[in-house]
């Protein structure tokens, strides 16, 4: 597989979720592209990379450009053209969260977390058992105590003192 943003080759691929778009916008990209303590210079093809016809790679493109606030990278980030929708995605970055675990871990959109506790689902109908792992959670941006996640099909509110990060 090939990392659409270093283009990095024979690499396995994670899904990252492109926050502030469509519902579920997500690109595979390198575990590398993933970490945000990676070096700038392994960024370097984005000087090609980010002309893609997918707009959620020219969306996190422009904001790996953005974050990485070098001389190289401000001069690609003034070259990059996006329409009006995707420009304004790309500026929609979310908020700074203080979400955490039952341990003090630190939380983002897209983490599998795993339930502590049985939880009475309100209206459902049902418990959600500790142990059951809760993949590709979302932050609720206003309360860093609540997450949000697929329990038994159903979108629920998770309170983050019941959870902890896989």
């Amino acid at each position: 597989m090939t990392c659409p943003l270093c283009t990095t080759t024979n690499t396995p691929l994670v899904e990252m979720p492109v926050s502030g778009g469509p519902d579920g916008a997500a690109i595979q990209i390198c575990a590398l592209c993933a970490d945000p303590q990676t070096p700038p210079e392994h960024f370097r093809p984005l000087a090609s990379t980010m002309w893609s016809d997918d707009r959620a790679l020219q969306v996190f493109a422009a904001r790996t450009l953005k974050r990485l606030d070098t001389d190289w990278s401000r001069d690609l980030l003034e070259q990059l053209y996006l329409d009006e929708d995707t420009q304004a995605w790309a500026d929609n970055v979310a908020p700074q969260t203080n979400h955490k675990d039952s341990n003090g871990v630190p939380l983002a959109t897209g983490d599998t977390v795993v339930l502590i506790k049985d939880l009475n689902v309100k209206g459902a109908g049902f418990t959600a058992k500790r142990g059951t792992a809760v993949p590709k959670i979302t932050l609720v941006p206003d309360n860093d105590a609540h997450i949000e996640g697929r329990v038994e099909g159903q979108r629920i509110v998770i309170l983050t003192e019941f959870v902890k990060k896989r």
